[in-house]
C-alpha cells in the first residue's frame, strides 16, 4: 500500500500528465453540467418529484446566504458563486468515497517495485485543485469589492496615509490586510486538502486492515466531513464577499 501526497499520473497527453485527481475533477464537472441540463429541460411551472427536492435545496441555501448578506441585491449577486463552489466541493469530496477509491487502478513497476496507480482520487485531495478554488474565491471577493465601492475606496484598506493620526498605525493595518489576503488563500487550500486527504488515507488504511464492516462507520463519518468541509468553504467565501463589498470606514 502506497500513500502519496501528490496525485498519481495515469497516463500522459504529450508532455501533460493526466492524473487521477484531474480525471475525478472532470467527472465532477460533467455531473454538475449534466444535472443542470436535466433540471433546466425538465423544469415545470408546478414542481414535482426531483424538481421539488432541487427547489427546496436551492431555496434553503438562498435563505442561508441572505441571512448573512441581509441585502437582496448582494444575495442575488453572491449566491451563484457560493452555491457553485459548495456543489462542486461536496461532489468532489464524495468522489473519493466511491467503491474502488485507492484500490482499483493499474499496476506499474517503478524502481523494481510494483505500485498501484488508482483511478479514483478526489479532486479535493489534490492541493492543486484546492489552491485553484482558493484563488477563485479570493479573486472574486476582491473583484466584487472593487466593483461595489470603487478602486480608490477599496484600496484604502491596503494603503492608508501614514501621516494621519494615529501616525503609521493605518499603514501597519494596511500591511496586515495584504498579508491576510495571502493567508486566506493558504488557509482555504490546506484546510480542505488536509481534511479530505486525511479522510481518504484513513479509509484506505482501514480497508487494508479490516476490509469488512469495520470501515463502515468511518465511511459515514467521511460523508459528513465532506459535507461540512464544502459548507465551511462556501460560507467563508460568502463572508469574505460580504466584507469586501463593505466600505473600509464602516
Amino acid at each position: 500500500m502506497d500513500i502519496s501526497l501528490v496525485p498519481e499520473t495515469i497516463f500522459h497527453l504529450g508532455s501533460f500528465p493526466f492524473t487521477n485527481s484531474l480525471l475525478m475533477t472532470l467527472v465532477t464537472s460533467a455531473i454538475i453540467i449534466g444535472i443542470s441540463f436535466f433540471v433546466r429541460r425538465n423544469t415545470k411551472l408546478i414542481p414535482r418529484g426531483f424538481q421539488n427536492l432541487f427547489e427546496a435545496i436551492i431555496e434553503y441555501f438562498f435563505e442561508l446566504v441572505h441571512s448573512v448578506t441581509q441585502d437582496k441585491k448582494e444575495t442575488r449577486q453572491f449566491f451563484p458563486l457560493v452555491m457553485t463552489i459548495f456543489i462542486f466541493i461536496i461532489i468532489s469530496n464524495w468522489m473519493g468515497l466511491l467503491p474502488g477509491a485507492g484500490t482499483v487502478g493499474i499496476h506499474e513497476v517503478e524502481h523494481g517495485k510494483t505500485i498501484l496507480l488508482p483511478f479514483i482520487r478526489s479532486g479535493s485531495a489534490d492541493l492543486n485543485t484546492t489552491l485553484a478554488l482558493s484563488l477563485i474565491a479570493v479573486f472574486a471577493a476582491n473583484f466584487m469589492g472593487i466593483s461595489a465601492i470603487g478602486l480608490v475606496r477599496y484600496g484604502k484598506k491596503f494603503l492608508i496615509n501614514p501621516f494621519k493620526k494615529p501616525y503609521f498605525i493605518g499603514t501597519f493595518v494596511g500591511i496586515l490586510e495584504l498579508i491576510s489576503e495571502v493567508a486566506k488563500i493558504i488557509s482555504f487550500s490546506f484546510r480542505l486538502f488536509g481534511n479530505v486527504f486525511a479522510g481518504e488515507v484513513l479509509l484506505i488504511v482501514m480497508l487494508n486492515l479490516v476490509p469488512y464492516f469495520v470501515p463502515l462507520p468511518f465511511l459515514f463519518l467521511e460523508v459528513f466531513v465532506g459535507f461540512v468541509q464544502a459548507l465551511v468553504f462556501a460560507m467563508l467565501t460568502l463572508v469574505f464577499l460580504k466584507m469586501a463589498v463593505t466600505a473600509h470606514d464602516h
